[in-house]
Parts: structure tokens; C-alpha cells; sequence
């Protein structure tokens, strides 16, 4: 069996090979152009076949999705953002391989649960906080992709008196307070003049007010979200990656004093946040493990 991954996100775009163990041989990480992306994806994907005849084909991508229709619909992906047929282009190029879409947040939660910290823990929500903020939804061991996909994207939750415009039209989305963008915005809106997330993190750890206030609203916006989240699906650990996340005490600290303070009820004692182990390109592996799982 040749199995082929492919992740499709605003910011970048990367393919692989995956054996049947989620093990990823060559991948190929370029970014998102701003034009002509099914190009990229289908150069990407020929480049990593290599000429091997392919009969699996997983893809992960940023949501909305649709994994009934096969249609994706990226906010962060604006040629495709009114729906792109990804999973019949996909086909297209390899006819006789099965093919299989999921939420990218789903993929990265999935490898968590088979590779990473979530290893052995049959129900577990994912969380991706980068330049947005994803994630999946893990029960029973399998990827619960709930009725079009989407289950477990928890970006979109609303965080408690926060004006901040989303990317989806609302307002006071977790993904436009807690996400990297969402940070960096803030923060310029209050007079700090870094460039870069990283530049946030290090502002905080040396504490220039601003940087920490800004990670520590983040912080907080997203301890209360996985809070709430726990309690609607009945699950006591989240695994959190993403580069953002990578942010360090000033940003994880409000986050699990926060989680702590809102997970009050007996089932929620012992929630656990715990920091994904996988890394970028563990989306890969786990959209490539889904595609196996139904091959």
C-alpha cells in the first residue's frame, strides 16, 4: 500500500507518504500561495508519490469542511473560501485510490491519539492554537467528525464579553482572541510594536506589559473555552499544539489557572491539558492514519 497525505492550511501546505505505523517519509512543506492552490496541492501530491502507484490518499484541512460532500470552504483560504471539490480533485489524479477528508484540527487530534500525548486515551478533544485556532474531536478512539465534519472546532466558541472581530463575521469568536493573529492584533491595538508571535512570547517572558497582558487574556479566553468543552462532551484531556501554543509559562499558565477555575464539577476534577508532542506535521500523519483506517 501507498498512502499519501495532504495538509492544507492558510499559511502553508504539506504532503507525505505515510506507512501503515503513521511514520512519514519525505514530506514537502511549501506555503500557501495566494493563487492557484489546487496546482500546489496536486504538485505536491505527484512529487511525493514519486511514480508509486497510490491507493490512499488522507487530506486534512482547515474548516469549514464538508466531509459528506467532499468540499472544503477555508476562511483562511480565500480563492476557496466560497467551497472547493478538494476530495473529486483528488481523485482526479489518483482514480483508484479510496480517499478520505477531515478537519484538519480532527488529523492532528487523531496522530495525538495514536502517536502523541494521547496515546491509550480513547476520548479526547484536540486543539491547534497557531495563526487560528482548531481542533478535533476524538471518541472511542476514532476521529468523531459529528454530521458535516466539523465537530470539535472549537475556534469559534464565544468567549465571554470580547469584542473582537472573527474572520467567520461574528464577533468575540475564541479564535479572534486566542489565536496567534488574534493576539498579535491586539497587542499593536494597544501600542506594542513587535512583528511576530515569537516576538510576543519573548516581549512576555522579559514582561513588557502589553505583550504579557496580551498573552494573558489569550490564556484565559482559551482555559475557559476548554472548560466548556469538557463539560459539553464529557472528555479529561485536551492536547493543545500548535505554534502559538508553544508560547511558554505566560501564556499557559493564565490558561490552566483558568481551565482550573471554570472546571468545577466532579467529572471535570481531573481535566487535564497536556502539550501535544507531534509537532506541525503530525496533521500529516493523522490524515494519512485516517485515510489507511478506511482503506
Amino acid at each position: 500500500m501507498t498512502a499519501l497525505a495532504l495538509d492544507v492550511g492558510g499559511t502553508k501546505m504539506a504532503a507525505a507518504r505515510v506507512r501503515p505505523d503513521g511514520t512519514l517519509d519525505d514530506p514537502v512543506t511549501v506555503p500557501t500561495p495566494a493563487s492557484g492552490v489546487w496546482d500546489a496541492c496536486a504538485g505536491l501530491l505527484r512529487k511525493v508519490a514519486d511514480g508509486q502507484t497510490v491507493t490512499a490518499v488522507g487530506i486534512a484541512s482547515a474548516g469549514p469542511v464538508d466531509t459528506v460532500a467532499g468540499v472544503v470552504a477555508p476562511l483562511n483560504i480565500r480563492q476557496w473560501c466560497d467551497g472547493f471539490p478538494l476530495v473529486d480533485a483528488v481523485r482526479g489524479l489518483f482514480p483508484d485510490a479510496s480517499v478520505r477528508l477531515v478537519l484538519d484540527g480532527a488529523a492532528a487530534a487523531y496522530a495525538e491519539h495514536r502517536l502523541g500525548a494521547g496515546r491509550g486515551i480513547p476520548d479526547l478533544l484536540g486543539v491547534v492554537v497557531s495563526t487560528g485556532v482548531g481542533g478535533g474531536l476524538i471518541r472511542g478512539g476514532r476521529i468523531d467528525g459529528g454530521r458535516t465534519g466539523n465537530a470539535g472546532h472549537i475556534g469559534h466558541m464565544v468567549v465571554p464579553d470580547a469584542d473582537d472581530r472573527c474572520g467567520c463575521g461574528a464577533v468575540g469568536c475564541l479564535e479572534a482572541v486566542a489565536s496567534g493573529s488574534g493576539a498579535l492584533r491586539w497587542a499593536r491595538a494597544n501600542g506594542w510594536s513587535g512583528a511576530t508571535g515569537a516576538d510576543l512570547a519573548v516581549d512576555a517572558e522579559l514582561g513588557e506589559p502589553t505583550a504579557a497582558a496580551a498573552l494573558e487574556r489569550a490564556g484565559i479566553a482559551l482555559g475557559r473555552a476548554f472548560a466548556s468543552a469538557a463539560a459539553l462532551l464529557d472528555v479529561d484531556v485536551v492536547v493543545i499544539g500548535g505554534g502559538f501554543a508553544q508560547s511558554g509559562p505566560a501564556l499557559w499558565e493564565p490558561m490552566t489557572a483558568s481551565a482550573a477555575a471554570h472546571a468545577r464539577l466532579s467529572f471535570l476534577h481531573d481535566l487535564r491539558l497536556a502539550p501535544a508532542e507531534l509537532g506541525v506535521l503530525g496533521t500529516l500523519s493523522g490524515a494519512g492514519l485516517a485515510a489507511i483506517d478506511d482503506a
